[in-house]
């Protein structure tokens, strides 16, 4: 059996944002669901825009939502093996210097579709003779290099998402693979790469689809087979395109959100797909149920109401362990269940330990209410503070007033918490104990 291996390949020149990470995530998880390698291979060949800040800040990223890889490289310390490679398809006539300038390209391409016709490279540069070669570098122009395109045969494969795919090569430009100053474009280091690395499963956005049939070509010129492609749709905002706001929603901005890592997850693994989006523990489902058989080609809507959501139900089912670290002093598991199943983020369960352990500043009582205070003040120190001292002083309260309802329990509420809402006052009441509760009462009584 062929050990799976695939690969996440951004560039360290900014953060991390969402639709990255929706690729990470997805590779991760086919690597994990086959006991195969997920690595890390940072894109840096732009020297220029590429900085170690960006990419000590993609390495924490991945860390931070559970997505570490197992090994990572730099592209950047690879440049020996390009070149050897770039050797290699020189001799076998694969690639080719071509001296237009960028004004010349876009001139071609402009009389090209003026006239109606596909704006592709004319291969201009393949009837250029030694001497014409020679000529044009001694008056200081340098070549970029294209990679040249096989035009004997449509280029055919079969996307694990889209299914059979066609390319015509005739109708493709030879893609350039290497600028003028000698620097790597995208399309060629890619692929020494990944033959190099030994991917076998390349997973990443449609965006992406034109390349796969150009890049096929190149493993074939340099004897590997190829991966697999798996090209999924792209992210869009709930308002039906990719916003900018989307564009720049990072694994920072999630984290300053309260957003878990587990829930971020779970939503970027689904959504796009035929399974329903839930709250999980861990990634262990998720990893599970991984299938790209049930990627959908319509683009994927991510909403960020929805993931606030899913957040809060994912918090609402973690256990005190998983969460200890970040809590408080002094907060105790019975505090974090109690509060648990009102909270939208962890940071939130802060502000109900200082309710729960400091004075509360509660709103004035209706003067219809204060009677009622005083008397809930006396209830709660006779009634047994057992199990349920909430149903034991509501009911005693029920009983000497005919309250019920909201009359009944939203005073007492507001005088014991000072908010309208909140977790279930049976979990919270013997959290504040009996005589922190009298005083409350009394206070909110007198106010």
């Amino acid at each position: 059996m062929i050990e799976v291996v695939t690969r996440f390949a951004p560039s360290p020149t900014g953060r991390l944002h969402v639709g990255n990470i929706r690729t990470a995530l997805h590779n991760m998880l086919w690597a994990r669901k086959h006991k195969g390698r997920f690595l890390l291979r940072l894109d840096d060949t732009d020297l220029a825009r590429s900085t170690g800040e960006f990419a000590d800040a993609i390495h924490a990223d991945l860390d931070w939502l559970g997505l570490t890889p197992d090994h990572s490289v730099r592209q950047s310390d690879r440049f020996a093996l390009y070149e050897a490679r770039f050797a290699d398809l020189h001799a076998a006539g694969r690639v080719y210097p071509a001296y237009e300038s960028a004004e010349e390209l876009d001139l071609k391409r402009k009389i090209l579709a003026g006239r109606g016709l596909p704006p592709i490279y004319d291969r201009a540069a393949l009837a250029l003779s030694d001497a014409d070669r020679a000529a044009l570098e001694a008056d200081g122009v340098q070549p970029h290099w294209r990679f040249k395109l096989d035009h004997g045969a449509m280029i055919e494969w079969d996307d694990l998402i889209r299914g059979a795919q066609h390319l015509d090569p005739k109708l493709q430009s030879d893609p350039v693979i290497r600028r003028a100053d000698g620097s790597w474009l995208y399309m060629l280091p890619s692929v020494i790469d990944d033959i190099d690395m030994g991917v076998t499963h390349i997973v990443r956005g449609e965006d992406h689809v034109t390349n796969a049939g150009l890049q096929l070509q190149m493993f074939a010129a340099l004897g590997a087979t190829a991966p697999a492609f798996a090209h999924e749709a792209l992210l869009v905002g709930s308002e039906g395109k990719l916003s900018k706001r989307l564009g720049s929603l990072g694994a920072d901005a999630f984290r300053e959100d309260g957003i878990e890592p587990i829930a971020l997850n779970a939503l970027l693994a689904r959504i796009g797909t035929s399974d329903p989006v839930e709250a999980v523990a861990d990634l262990d489902g998720l990893i599970e149920s991984i299938d790209f058989a049930r990627f959908g080609r319509a683009p994927a809507r991510f909403d960020m109401e929805e993931l606030r959501g899913l957040n809060a139900r994912t918090i609402h089912q973690m256990p005190f362990a998983a969460v200890r670290a970040r809590l408080p002093d002094g907060m105790s598991e019975a505090l974090w269940l109690a509060v648990r199943p009102n909270l939208a983020t962890v940071s939130e369960a802060a502000a109900w330990l200082q309710i729960i352990e400091h004075d509360v500043d509660p709103p004035a009582a209706d003067p219809a209410d204060r009677d009622y205070l005083t008397a809930a003040a006396a209830v709660a120190g006779t009634i047994a503070w057992g199990e349920d001292p909430w149903h034991a002083l509501t009911g005693v309260l029920k009983d000497q007033t005919g309250r019920k309802g909201r009359p009944l329990f939203l005073p007492l509420r507001v005088a014991l918490t000072g908010q309208e809402h909140g977790p279930d006052m049976k979990a919270l009441l013997p959290l504040i104990g009996r005589d922190r509760a009298i005083a409350r009462f009394e206070t909110a009584a007198n106010s």
